[in-house]
């Protein structure tokens, strides 16, 4: 696949994660628990934390939750965004309560004035605010106008947001232009990209289940990826956000734009097969969730075909009847007992780590 040379883009910082101008495509969540609960909220962020989250973000729809702010962000160390709808007082209290930034839709905050209010205070803070599209809730006018959801709609209404904001002397702006298929969020980020400079926040709003939210949004972030489009995403899943932290550095390790932690290859099972080679996979995933190391493990059911389907792999197990084999770059190492498969492969993946750190 061809990667194209990423956009040219406006650099703003979400706490000190730096967004567009060439950074690090960023990884980014948002937490499924009650805000107010704090301690709920803090616990899942430190999941996020480990898992490799740089920005979080959460839910501020009442004012005991714009007051947890500042209790969460003293337990956590990664940015941590507002999300805002209806109300801009919660983005104001929620700035105040020190909150890294916010993701507003200016369409629904109300009057000009209290976005007005909103810039004033983030200036203020010196914060930046991510302009949230989505295709749900374009402003009546502009349905009026193209007569259903399109993506000109849906970029007609970013644009008229950015200039809005841009023109009360605030630029520490990123865009996100989100609808739930793909065909029309790809369109939407291609034609806003040709628009302006401002970073865009990428993904699939809304993307489903965790096999349906990872095909859309794989097909939708790593399209517009590959085409040089977008600074930070966020997989949208149904499920444990974790699961779309883990998603989107796949994403980002199968276009070859980001290495964190290692890539697990492993072969679909067939009737050579005489292990529980899902269990197994399931474990080493489970075991190596927080390592950092960029190799390749190589995890196979069959100790025939096994080295030879994965001779680029640093490390793999090959399991077989009873005994399993452990090789290196393809190479047979050594024979083991087929229940110590995984611990044997753990350990030789620390020993890599520390080979790694210390050279």
């Amino acid at each position: 696949m061809f990667i194209k040379k990423r956009n040219k883009t406006r650099r703003i910082h979400v706490g000190a994660v730096p967004v567009g101008q060439g950074a690090p495509i960023s990884v980014q969540s948002m937490t499924n628990t009650y805000t107010h609960d704090i301690s709920a909220t803090v616990s899942q962020i430190k999941r996020l934390e480990s898992a490799g989250c740089e920005i979080v973000r959460v839910a501020v729809p009442d004012e005991k939750s714009a007051r947890a702010i500042a209790l969460i962000k003293r337990q956590i160390s990664i940015p941590l965004i507002a999300d805002i709808h209806f109300d801009h007082r919660l983005a104001i209290a929620s700035l105040k309560e020190g909150a890294d930034g916010l993701r507003i839709n200016p369409g629904n905050i109300g009057s000009a004035q209290k976005v007005k209010a909103v810039i004033n205070c983030a200036k203020d803070m010196d914060v930046s605010i991510r302009i949230g599209v989505n295709a749900g809730s374009l402003e009546k006018d502009i349905l009026k106008k193209f007569g259903k959801v399109t993506p000109e709609a849906m970029v007609e209404s970013a644009i008229r947001h950015i200039d809005l904001i841009t023109s009360l002397g605030f630029d520490q702006i990123k865009i996100s232009i989100k609808a739930s298929d793909v065909i029309r969020t790809v369109e939407a980020y291609r034609l806003l990209s040709s628009l302006t400079d401002f970073p865009l926040h990428v993904g699939v709003t809304e993307a489903g289940s965790l096999y349906s939210g990872i095909v859309k949004s794989s097909l939708g972030i790593g399209t517009l990826l590959a085409e040089g489009i977008g600074d930070t995403i966020r997989v949208s899943l149904t499920r444990d956000p974790v699961e779309e932290v883990r998603v989107g550095y796949e994403i980002l390790k199968a276009l070859g734009l980001r290495q964190r932690g290692p890539e697990i290859i492993s072969c679909p099972t067939c009737g050579r097969c005489n292990i529980d080679l899902f269990g197994i996979v399931e474990d080493v995933e489970k075991a190596l969730m927080t390592s950092l190391i960029p190799a390749k493990i190589a995890i196979m059911g069959c100790v025939v075909n096994g080295p030879g389907e994965a001779r680029e792999a640093e490390i793999g197990i090959a399991g077989g009847d009873g005994v399993g084999v452990l090789f290196k770059r393809g190479k047979v190492i050594k024979k083991i007992p087929q229940e110590k498969l995984v611990e044997v492969l753990i350990k030789e993946v620390e020993l890599l780590e520390k080979e790694r750190k210390y050279c």
